[in-house]
């Protein structure tokens, strides 16, 4: 069991890897949801823009989230 549990951490840490910059939602009570993970940049900047005209009252953001080995 404790070796399917750290395969599907590795899994986690790897597609992290692959995907650093994210799409996040700030709620009111300074809570944030992660909308998307992208794996450059511009992906991430053209779905920020999209979702914008769709949804211009949200607060929307692109960060690069980076995962630091441990």
């Amino acid at each position: 069991m404790a070796a399917i549990y750290q395969g599907y951490i590795s899994t986690m840490l790897q597609e992290k890897r692959l995907k650093p910059w994210t799409i996040v939602r700030s709620l009111p009570n300074l809570e944030k949801v992660i909308v998307g993970q992208f794996r450059s940049w511009s992906d991430a900047d053209g779905h920020l823009k999209i979702l914008k005209r769709m949804v211009p009252t949200d607060r929307l953001s692109v960060v690069f989230d980076p995962v630091v080995p441990a």
